[in-house]
């Protein structure tokens, strides 16, 4: 009986191969880039993606402020948050939360596509998202991706 000549590869903390990568939010619309980020940290672009192993990438997110929002989301998405005191709910614009957190829309989009377990919380700590084009992890050599490239 002939039998089947290859395995199906499962990666783990060992065999798994981490990169530093760099995209950049310059005119990117948001819910769109955000799930192509989240696509990276969590390395299904991988040949060897394993649903229950970080095998995603570092991702370094640079021009935050930049990112594209369409139709009247500026003015009428609002970000919710709780002070933890009776009718302590916080409502915050898009425009408002800009101004003072840039960086944090970006990264409330890609949370709330990873994972809601301990996986999803490690993944998260592999985005970095900066304002501006400068970043401190030169040391790490991480390559620029176009992130419109990815599938």
């Amino acid at each position: 009986m002939d039998t089947i000549s290859y395995k199906t590869a499962s990666a783990n903390k060992a065999t798994v191969n981490k990169e530093w990568v760099v995209v950049d939010a310059e005119d990117q619309v948001l819910g769109r880039f955000a799930s192509k980020v989240a696509q990276l940290l969590r390395g299904k672009h991988k040949p060897n993606f394993t649903p229950h192993v970080d095998c995603g990438d570092q991702v370094i997110v640079v021009n935050a402020e930049k990112i594209k929002l369409t139709g009247n989301k500026w003015d009428q998405k609002t970000y919710v948050r709780h002070t933890g005191y009776p009718g302590g709910q916080r409502f915050r614009t898009v425009k408002q939360m800009l101004a003072k957190k840039p960086g944090h829309i970006l990264e409330k989009a890609v949370k709330g596509m990873l994972p809601k377990n301990r996986l999803g919380s490690q993944l998260f700590r592999n985005l970095y998202v900066y304002t501006g084009s400068e970043h401190p992890h030169e040391a790490q050599q991480p390559k620029q991706v176009n992130i419109n490239t990815i599938k």
